[in-house]
Order: C-alpha cells, then structure tokens, then sequence
C-alpha cells in the first residue's frame, strides 16, 4: 500500500528524519510509537506532502508521491487526521464533513459515517466547536473517512480524551481493518480492498491492541520494528519509558 525509502528531513540545519524506511501492507494497522518530540508528527506530516523532505522516496500502490502536493495525496486516497483533530468550529457537524467531500464525485454523507460514529449523527446540526473533544476527535476521523482513503493516517487519535470515547474511537479504527469498506457500490464488489491505517499513539495498551505492525522511533530515527502480537516481548513499552 505505501513504501517509505530513506526519508531524509530537516528544519533548517536540524536533521527530523534519518533515512526513515518502511511499508504499510493493504489492511493493516501500523502503530508508529516514540517518545515526544522524536519526529511522529513530522515524519506524518512528510507523508502527507505538508512538509517538503530533503531526500528519500513515497510509493502508494507503486505511484511515487514523494513531491506531490497534499490535495493530490487525498484524491490518490490517503486520509490524514491531524493532531488537535482541526476541524472547522463554526461549520456544523454535517458541514464538516461534507468539506472531506470537496472535489469528489460524492455529494452526499455515507450512511456508514454516522453508523461509525453515532454521535455525529446525533448532533449533525450542531456546530463543532460545541462539541467535547472526544466528539471533535470522532468528527476529524469522521471527515477523513468520507474521502473513501485506502490508507487511514491518525496522529494521536485518544489524546486527551476521556476512556469511554478511546473504546469508541479503538473500536471503529478495529472495523476499518478487519472488515470490508463499501467505498461504493461498484468498487466494493469490484475491488474488495480494506483500508489501511498508519496510528501514532502514545497510548501504549490502545496501539498494542490494534498494530499488526509497529515502529519505535528515537530521535528521527526507527530503531525497533515487528509484529503487533509481539510488542510486550519485544520490550516495546520499555523502549518508551522516559
């Protein structure tokens, strides 16, 4: 689905990312984890063309995206939802997320949105900065859905969040991987693809139980790798304490 080859960024003579390699296979969940300020959200943000890199390479189904602007890397189908979730305050709830709809052939909210996420459903008329945090962390992973994206890039989805709405959140981004997306009718029974989800977290219990896969950085750098089955012995929460 996505190929990473040694991604090289700097802020200005500040080395970000060190020849970062990785790949994301088709219906996984890849949990990407490190301490603050090692470069998670960086190294998002130049997968998603928000931050130019220096060197290095991005493949999406074989397509190099390396210098492609952020709106062509939405409509080849990457879905991002950024820290601080940055939804619109003032639009509505529906409004939202209909903006993930600008430029598709879709004009209307797929019902599967609001069968995710209930709440949004519930509260569609209301404006999103009336929302608590937990709804307005729903409403961004919500709006990067409605894109119909093969690859799902959260960053830091439960941060700051009560435990209640972190189970919530948990068990829909459970449901994006195991089970079938109708993207539409025609392409569901065409293709059968499942989306594939790249998760920073620092919640180490929610990203255990979700990774297929996961990474450890450390200072721009990935020092640790393996299965998601595997974390607890391969001392993954260890190689996070401070």
């Amino acid at each position: 689905m996505l190929q990473v080859d040694k991604l090289n960024h700097f802020y200005g003579g500040s080395h970000t990312l060190n020849d970062i390699c990785f790949e994301i296979p088709p219906g996984s969940c890849v949990a990407l984890l490190g301490r603050n300020g090692v470069g998670k959200s960086t190294l998002l943000k130049s997968l998603m063309g928000v931050e130019p890199v220096r060197s290095g390479a991005v493949t999406l189904e074989g397509k190099d995206i390396t210098h492609s602007k952020p709106y062509t890397r939405a409509r080849l189908g990457i879905g991002y939802v950024p820290q601080g979730r940055e939804i619109f305050p003032r639009l509505t709830v529906e409004e939202n997320l209909l903006t993930g709809l600008a430029g598709s052939k879709n004009s209307s909210i797929s019902g599967e949105i609001y069968e995710m996420f209930p709440v949004l459903k519930d509260m569609r008329r209301r404006r999103g900065g009336d929302l608590s945090g937990g709804q307005q962390q729903q409403l961004a992973i919500g709006r990067a859905l409605t894109t119909a994206p093969k690859l799902l890039i959260l960053d830091e989805p439960t941060e700051g969040i009560q435990p209640s709405i972190v189970k919530d959140i948990e068990r829909v981004i459970r449901s994006l991987n195991e089970a079938e997306q109708i993207r539409d009718a025609i392409r569901t029974v065409v293709e059968q693809k499942r989306i594939a989800v790249l998760l920073v977290e620092q919640y180490y219990d929610f990203a255990r139980s979700l990774a297929s896969h996961y990474l450890v950085m450390e200072r721009g750098a990935l020092i640790a790798r393996g299965q998601g089955a595997d974390m607890d012995k391969d001392g993954v929460r260890d190689l996070l304490s401070v």
